[in-house]
């Protein structure tokens, strides 16, 4: 998977990948042109005693070093830029194939672990190709010009490149076949900090007021030790690299002069030679713990390339129609014909034959006990779940034939949870619309009955908005969000519990004020509480993901046993029959 996605978002930088492959041909033969010259310098000017040979060819070094130094810096550029720019590619492409995702498939994966492979797990490979365009590529080149330059110095002692370069590699990649599990471990140990880190900040409140603080600690405690103590052991065994490579690093270097001693003694090689020689030695050995510094990483990018390749490859559940529908009338009509919904490996369906028809203009409201599927129901209007049986067609077009704008554009959802983004009021409200006005913000809002306290807020519209809304309350939290689906004017309403944290006044001015704005639209209601449906035009009674009522509040209150204890049991909130 890591040559795959190497392969795909390296293409269209095949250009400054080439100047890059170029600029480090050129600095490394620079970098090997180097002891040779100075190899000269010592037999021929220092031994011979000739200034001027030792002038001529120390200009000369000075000028192949700053080719060298130019050709490095712009490698590194390059790459640099390279580098960037691929981490900016894959990000996107994640997040983008994120977005596609059904709610099963952000189920499966978990929005932490989400996040960990768009941020750490991208950074991981992106910092792979920093290294292999600033020291992969200069390695090798190094290593076997090295390997030519030494032989012309001396063959008499090239068996000791035989000898170190294999020890030095076998050791590394002993260690390294030890690191590869420890690497694979950790990602998931970081995917479970972010998820107990997520949970508790998210969960903040209900934790304080379970005076539950010593027990989420300790649950942090366990994931952060199990990430320390993997972090532990991946980087013992990457300790133990450097001792190794120094090791064999030093002992071949004495092992150069030892022998080459004895050589230079008998007149087979002369002393620059040997110089040059130990300094090849030194360059080739070198590139070796380049490469293995560099093999460091690939374990850990290759896990990090695994995990960001399973999101690109896993397909949305909700797939877009092969010929979309574009054209179609608008009506605001939304029907569920025969629908059956079971999510992956429960064992019964969660809706059964769910049918029914909710036309502009009227208001279709849905209630029953918790777990009867309402939440579930609106979730297949928009597509964020396809049905497993039956249709559900907007303005008569089957969704999984409408194109996702089109059919998305007609319908505003306010969700049983609101979630208000970090900014200001206006750019929350504008989510709906984003050439909405500030009059018609204020318009909306006063119909939502919003308006006061967004008029005490420090800034009013500007006034600032934490994520999620955290610096509201609940009740605020809802009016804004129904403010917000006003905004966009659809054809289609889906309201989701969205007046629980309503007073019983504020509900039914809400409502009131609702009627003329919606008159043109389907209006589809579910709540808990009878008071907030009891002028619909038709309620839909479910009960085990099946409707078994439907009619409007007076004539189910005299049909049907389920509707009419539901309504004994809200008596108190004063529900008139």
């Amino acid at each position: 998977m890591l040559i795959r996605l190497l392969r795909t978002y390296l293409r269209p930088y095949s250009r400054p990948l080439a100047a890059v492959v170029l600029l480090q041909l050129v600095g490394t033969i620079a970098a090997l042109y180097l002891p040779s010259l100075n190899a000269d310098i010592i037999d021929r000017g220092v031994a011979t005693g000739d200034t001027g040979y030792i002038l001529r060819t120390g200009g000369w070094m000075l000028l192949v070093t700053l080719v060298q130094i130019a050709c490095s810096v712009a490698a590194v550029y390059f790459g640099a830029r390279t580098a960037m720019s691929f981490g900016r590619d894959l990000r996107a492409a994640v997040f983008t194939r994120v977005n596609q995702f059904s709610a099963r498939e952000v189920g499966r994966f978990g929005a932490p672990s989400l996040i960990t492979r768009v941020t750490n797990d991208a950074q991981q490979v992106q910092m792979l190709v920093v290294m292999t365009c600033t020291m992969l590529v200069m390695a090798p080149i190094m290593c076997v010009g090295g390997v030519i330059m030494a032989l012309q110095e001396d063959v008499g002692l090239s068996w000791l490149m035989v000898v170190s370069v294999p020890v030095m590699v076998a050791a590394i990649g002993l260690i390294l076949r030890r690191m590869i599990p420890q690497f694979r471990a950790m990602q998931a140990r970081i995917d479970t900090v972010n998820r107990v880190l997520r949970e508790q900040i998210a969960g903040i409140r209900v934790v304080r007021a379970f005076v539950r603080e010593p027990y989420e600690e300790a649950r942090f405690e366990v994931a952060n030790a199990d990430l320390t103590a993997t972090a532990l052991r991946a980087g013992r065994l990457m300790a133990t690299i450097f001792p190794v490579v120094m090791l064999v690093f030093n002992a071949s270097s004495v092992a150069v002069l030892w022998f080459g001693a004895a050589r230079v003694d008998s007149g087979e090689i002369q002393i620059g030679a040997l110089t040059a020689f130990l300094t090849y030695l030194v360059q080739i050995l070198m590139s070796v713990m380049m490469a293995a510094f560099m093999f460091m990483m690939v374990p850990r990018a290759a896990v990090s390339a695994d995990r960001i390749g399973e999101v690109l490859a896993t397909e949305s559940s909700v797939l877009p129609p092969v010929a979309p529908v574009t054209e179609v009338p608008a009506r605001g009509e939304l029907e569920l014909r025969g629908v059956h919904f079971q999510y992956p490996g429960a064992e019964v369906p969660v809706l059964r034959d769910i049918s029914f028809r909710a036309r502009a203009g009227q208001t279709t409201a849905i209630i029953g006990s918790t777990g009867a599927g309402k939440t579930t129901l609106l979730s297949l209007v928009p597509r964020l779940f396809d049905v497993t049986g039956g249709a559900v067609l907007v303005d008569g077009v089957d969704v999984r034939e409408m194109d996702f704008d089109q059919l998305r554009s007609r319908i505003a959802i306010v969700p049983q949870r609101p979630y208000l983004f970090s900014g200001t009021v206006a750019s929350n409200l504008r989510y709906g619309n984003p050439d909405a006005t500030d009059e018609e913000l204020w318009h909306y809002l006063e119909i939502a009955q919003a308006r006061d306290f967004v008029e005490e807020m420090p800034g009013g519209l500007e006034a600032p908005v934490a994520q999620g809304g955290t610096n509201l309350s609940g009740g605020q939290r809802q009016r804004l969000a129904i403010a917000r689906a006003l905004v966009r004017q659809p054809e289609i309403y889906l309201f989701d519990d969205s007046f629980s944290a309503l007073d019983l006044g504020t509900d039914a001015r809400l409502r009131a004020a609702l009627r003329p704005v919606t008159a043109h639209a389907a209006v589809v209601v579910v709540a808990q509480r009878v008071s907030t449906i009891v002028d619909a035009d038709q309620i839909i009674v479910l009960e085990d993901g099946e409707i078994v009522g439907i009619g409007r509040h007076a004539e189910l209150l005299e049909s049907n046993p389920t509707y009419a204890e539901i309504v004994a049991s809200q008596m108190g909130v004063g529900v008139a029959a």
